[in-house]
């Protein structure tokens, strides 16, 4: 998944923004007369009016935006029809500040559209719009239409039909049906005033001042207080994302497991980053579940203890290793082995050439030693400029820190950031043929992309090789509240190609070396359940170890309402057999609203 993006709009400012480049044009020169909402709504995803102008729509408005670029106002009829699948809210775009209140009773003349947020190459749903509005005040002070009620009782176990096959997989031309399926009962509320109570947090408040709920407090619950994902086929219907038309000051600062207890009530919209949003005009208060970072278990003299972390974009103008350093120190329990992801170069975003990250490297293993931790060693190796994706400039890699105290690395000349490591046969054992060495650097597969960085290690006399990994991203798929269902994953073909040049390196240690003690760790950038996981085991070649633990505990990362697995640690079966692993998902970053990364590390213990 991509990490957040300093270039991203504030989500505050995203919702409907009407635009020729992201509209869906149904162009009818007819003039509709005597239209209500829920007939410019109609019974799909597109209205039957779309590209028609609509004359003295009448309803009460509901809502305001008078902030940002999708500035307008939300109208909702207060004579509904008998037709659960046909909304009774629109949203009109006004472009400027809206003129109305609140409880005004209005009558709307403009055209009808639908807009994509992200533009239609994203493959999201579209908003029901009236644009170039006239707006009649007819009363004011009226009162606003009740709120839809989103419970747990309401919202269907099924996600989304699936797609029409003769419209690309596209669900826009399907009859709703709200009563089968989540993605059709929020699109039968779309722009209707609606209401959650006592809803639990399962997505902390993120800096564009957004957080998601749950009214399906059971569903797949993690034992924290998240929602888990678990497969492809369990979306988890109950998340809602929530934004408010108040000020971004006074959005509360949630955590994972927190309540907004009370009523939580406004329109509901569909933006670009999340889907359908409860944008709410008022809160609950938020409850604290009192959620605290964890802290694994100390390895023991004779355990190894490998760890794979993702810093984020970690250059030295950051002002987070000093946390960094306390999270590897004290709630990593200081690890023998630390994969990290994401170390930019010594002048982080900026493109003028630098590659070296020494700086970057040495600033984190000071601060871990300020905090009371051991004096790390570390290998890594350069990047070509501007080769390994990431934030342009940045030249992110990954690599090794080590407390030679405990461990030692075994330096092999003759790797660098083009040539390829291999595999030798020395006394019957396997070796690699560099040390730090590049995995087919030169593959097709990692253009653009980080290359793998393999390592051999010796612990207690027994040699380990361990291979850090940060595989392409899930940037470019289609979201799960995507029109085309199932959403397609694009990039795992890139993701699919990695993985099968790491399972074949770890073929070669094996093929050399049955009994091997291999470890593929990093940011995978994939579920435990996905077809990534499944090439890189291979045979059997290698096992992901966050797989020995309860499915209510697998997850690394937190998105859009689903706890999920990114970051992974794959053994060999000689250390899945007969090592004792333990293995541990340490929570300390992706459920809460102060994090330092957005991946939670993990920890692999075991005895070599």
């Amino acid at each position: 998944m991509p990490s957040r993006s300093s270039t991203r709009l504030a989500a505050l400012t995203v919702a409907a923004v009407c635009g020729a480049a992201s509209a869906v044009v149904l162009t009818s020169p007819a003039h509709a007369d005597s239209v209500r909402v829920h007939d410019i709504q109609g019974t799909t995803r597109i209205s039957p009016f779309a590209g028609q102008k609509v004359s003295d729509v009448p309803g009460i408005v509901t809502a305001t935006r008078t902030y940002g670029s999708s500035k307008g106002f939300w109208l909702q009829d207060a004579t509904p029809d008998d037709n659960p699948a046909t909304s009774e809210g629109v949203f009109v775009f006004t472009s400027s500040t809206p003129k109305v209140a609140v409880g005004d009773s209005v009558t709307v003349t403009g055209t009808v559209s639908e807009y994509v947020p992200g533009g239609a190459s994203s493959g999201n749903q579209s908003v029901t719009e009236i644009t170039k509005p006239t707006v009649t005040t007819v009363s004011t002070g009226n009162a606003v239409p009740a709120p839809v009620v989103v419970d747990e009782d309401a919202v269907p176990d099924a996600y989304a039909p699936a797609g029409d096959t003769a419209a690309a997989g596209s669900i826009n031309g399907l009859a709703l049906d709200p009563s089968a399926y989540a993605l059709d009962y929020y699109e039968s509320l779309e722009g209707m005033n609606v209401q959650v109570a006592d809803a639990r947090v399962v997505t902390a408040t993120d800096p564009y001042s957004e957080l998601w709920v749950t009214v399906k407090p059971h569903e797949h619950a993690s034992r924290r207080g998240g929602t888990v994902y678990g497969s492809y086929d369990s979306q988890n219907t109950g998340r809602l994302q929530i934004q408010s038309l108040g000020a971004t000051a006074d959005f509360p600062k949630a955590n994972v497991g927190d309540t907004l207890a009370g009523s939580t009530t406004g329109p509901l919209d569909f933006n670009q980053y999340g889907g359908y949003t409860l944008v709410a005009s008022e809160l609950g208060t938020l409850k604290s579940g009192g959620l605290q970072r964890e802290t694994t278990q100390a390895q023991s003299d004779r355990e190894l203890a490998v760890a794979t972390y993702n810093v984020e974009n970690l250059d030295p103008s950051d002002a987070t290793f000093d946390q960094h350093a306390a999270a590897i120190v004290h709630n990593l329990q200081s690890p023998d082995v630390v994969s990290l992801e994401e170390i930019q170069d010594d002048n982080g975003a900026k493109d003028d050439g630098t590659v070296d990250a020494s700086e970057t490297v040495h600033k984190l293993i000071d601060a871990i030693v300020a905090a009371g931790g051991p004096k790390y060693d570390w290998r890594s190796i350069d990047p070509v400029n501007d080769q390994d994706g990431g934030e342009p400039g940045g030249n992110i890699r990954q690599a090794f820190l080590f407390n030679p105290e405990r461990v030692s690395f075994v330096d092999r000349a003759g790797g660098d950031s083009t040539t390829a490591v291999g595999v030798t046969k020395v006394r019957g054992k396997a070796q690699l043929t560099a040390s730090p060495g590049r995995v087919d650097p030169a593959n097709a597969a990692w253009a653009n992309s980080r290359k793998p960085l393999a390592g051999e290690f010796v612990f207690h006399g027994k040699t380990v090789f361990v291979i850090a990994n940060h595989l392409n991203s899930k940037g470019g798929d289609q979201g799960l509240a995507s029109q085309y269902q199932p959403p397609v994953r694009s990039s795992e073909i890139q993701r699919h190609a990695q993985a099968t040049v790491v399972n074949a390196f770890v073929k070669d240690i094996l093929s050399v070396q049955k009994n091997a003690n291999v470890i593929a760790l990093g940011d995978m950038n994939d579920f435990e359940f996905s077809g990534t996981a499944r090439i890189l085991e291979g045979d059997g070649e290698l096992w992901s170890a966050i797989k020995s633990l309860p499915k209510s505990e697998r997850y690394t990362y937190d998105y859009q309402g689903n706890q999920q697995v990114l970051d992974q640690i794959l053994v060999s079966p000689a250390i899945r057999r007969d090592c004792g692993l333990e293995y541990d998902s340490v929570h300390i970053n992706s459920e809460f609203n102060d994090q330092i990364s957005d991946h939670d590390p993990q920890v692999l213990r075991f005895r070599p």
